[in-house]
């Protein structure tokens, strides 16, 4: 077990954050570790991360081309990965995500054909598992994580939510299976000290659907009502102009402003509460951080978010529930200094808990215990 190949498609988000955490705590737990990503995210922020990681891949970085959806230039990303494995000698093959976990398990299992002793693992970040069992998409893509299960050697999920989902909708595991949270650094625990120019409420994260920002804009308009509130809305994604024109529809284009994309603890500053509204999640780094910053957060109840918040008085919201939500934003306005004393609280039962140092020994002893039985 002396080498593992990281396979993911986009370097972006909280899977990408998750790798850049692993890969280090690997390197520094004595693994010879290597990265496999796509090499059409190119933004200053995405390359400066990624040369940031480069000391600590003794495998090295690897960069082809993968598309978002399925389609021809699949083949071609499945050929980058299986040539990268078999380049590096790596023994264990991680895939991340949807796409990065299948061309890990189908290059994993065809080096083993060819008499190479390799292990499959797979975490899917939410992935796959976010669509609608029942949907055309859905199916499609549970068909493919049924027959990929056969090539696993181990699934990594960072919530039971996720462990659950994937019973339920993909099959009973035929491999081994742990549940590791994600973790925090040291250095996640700077405690939120808004600017001196602070808005009311801020959003970080990408401009999709499953984000619920428009449930979010919705509530703002309803809170305005009564009260004077601005916000921010702070990422880029798909749906950045359809969420510009909704603001606009409700009256909100003096009051809710889209800056683009920031790093989180920036946009903290920029915000005396943050909402994250969202519809679906697996175990989301944004609410880690956020607790971990001890910002007072307003989040919905979906997806491994409860277990984030799980013994503590931090209040969840049902997601899409604008009546809901806007109650909770002007209740945490109307007493800020109770909501920042529960964000405390909340911080110090994460700091207990989500370590960087734990999720990379537990990922690496769940590698050993697979190794010792293949």
């Amino acid at each position: 077990m002396h080498g593992v190949l990281h396979v993911l498609r986009a370097p972006v988000g909280g899977l990408f954050r998750h790798v850049r955490d692993l890969v280090p705590a690997q390197s520094a737990l004595g693994m010879e570790v290597g990265v496999v990503c796509d090499s059409n995210a190119a933004d200053r922020l995405t390359e400066e991360r990624l040369a940031a990681l480069e000391p600590h891949l003794k495998l090295g970085l690897h960069r082809i081309s993968m598309s978002r959806g399925l389609g021809l230039g699949d083949a071609s990303a499945y050929r980058g990965v299986l040539a990268a494995a078999e380049r590096t000698g790596a023994a264990i093959l991680h895939g991340h995500g949807a796409k990065g976990g299948a061309y890990a398990r189908l290059a994993a299992s065809a080096l083993g054909k060819r008499g190479q002793r390799i292990l499959s693992f797979y975490t899917p970040h939410g992935g796959s598992l976010n669509f609608p069992p029942t949907s055309l998409k859905g199916r499609v893509y549970m068909a493919i994580e049924r027959r990929l299960q056969t090539k696993t050697s181990g699934l990594v999920f960072e919530s039971a939510w996720s462990e659950r989902i994937y019973r339920r909708n993909v099959c009973e595991p035929t491999c081994g299976v742990r549940v590791i949270p994600n973790g925090l650094l040291p250095s996640d625990f700077e405690r939120h000290r808004p600017d001196g120019d602070a808005l009311d409420i801020v959003f970080v994260g990408e401009l999709r659907d499953a984000k619920g920002i428009d449930v979010l804009l919705e509530a703002i308009a309803a809170v305005r009502i009564r009260r004077d509130v601005r916000a921010l809305i702070v990422g880029d994604g798909p749906d950045r102009d359809k969420l510009r024109e909704l603001a606009g529809a409700l009256g909100l284009s003096g009051v809710v402003s889209f800056p683009g994309a920031m790093p989180a603890r920036k946009a903290f500053a920029r915000g005396r509460i943050l909402a994250i509204p969202s519809r679906w999640e697996s175990f989301p780094y944004i609410v880690l951080e956020a607790a971990a910053a001890a910002i007072p957060m307003i989040t919905t109840s979906v997806g491994g978010i409860p277990e984030i918040v799980d013994g503590t008085d931090t209040r969840l919201v049902p997601p899409d529930d604008v009546p809901a939500l806007a109650e909770a934003i002007e209740a945490a306005l109307a007493d800020p200094v109770a909501a920042s004393e529960r964000a405390g609280r909340l911080r110090g039962h994460v700091q207990e808990r989500f370590t960087v140092e734990r999720m990379a020994r537990d990922v690496v002893d769940f590698y050993a215990a697979a190794a010792a039985v293949a």
